[in-house]
């Protein structure tokens, strides 16, 4: 089997690669590219973001064919998509994040500024939160409810449907921190960076 992390000069995503080696092992074969054909060919796909959602969506812009590639895996070919941080947010039709840009539309909605209610709360929100899942989703087989996971981000994913909501987190309000809608799954929060309950969720994606 091949897990094909995407690479789009979206940041440092040297922890997304080695968590997800660390849990492959030598069972799984753990690709990073931006190779078109690669990408088409792999079993399951992961689209890591760090950054901001426009320095994201460029990213992805960048390279010739690739939106179009990912479109057809996850919306024609229907094969398991894993997006973390800003790759979850892409879901959106449309984010706020330094200037309007139009996000992936794959799951109705939209990415705004996390309300901080006056500087009551700080932004970014960093560090591990409970999350409150609301939905048996495969991604979390073995993760009880309130396990805490590893957050650092200012923005969030308001969809539309609330039915493709599988977790949330209480920061200021209940912020979408995982989603899911059939092949498309989506965290927030940073499963290689939340330790042995990260390396779970990896793991039952690549499991899928």
């Amino acid at each position: 089997m091949n897990v094909t992390i995407v690479d789009y000069n979206s940041g440092n995503i040297s922890s997304v690669i080695n968590s997800f080696k660390e849990v492959a092992k030598d069972k799984v074969n753990i690709e990073v590219t931006s190779d078109l054909e690669r990408i088409k060919t792999s079993d399951k796909v992961v689209l890591p973001g760090q950054g901001s959602f426009k320095s994201c969506i460029d990213g992805l812009n960048s390279i010739n064919g690739l939106i179009d590639t990912l479109n057809e895996f996850a919306l024609e070919s229907k094969k398991p998509l894993l997006g973390i941080c800003v790759g979850l947010q892409m879901f959106a039709d449309i984010g706020y994040e330094e200037v309007e840009t139009k996000g992936l539309g794959w799951i109705s909605g939209k990415v705004s500024k996390i309300d901080n209610q006056g500087g009551k709360f700080k932004l970014p929100h960093i560090g591990w939160n409970e999350i409150n899942i609301k939905k048996e989703s495969m991604i979390f087989k073995g993760i009880e409810n309130n396990s805490h996971m590893y957050f650092v981000h200012s923005y969030e994913f308001v969809p539309e449907n609330k039915s493709v909501i599988s977790a949330t987190t209480n920061y200021s309000s209940n912020v979408v921190c995982a989603v899911e809608k059939e092949n498309i799954f989506g965290t927030q929060f940073h499963p290689e960076k939340s330790d042995k309950l990260g390396l779970t969720i990896i793991s039952n994606f690549i499991n899928l």
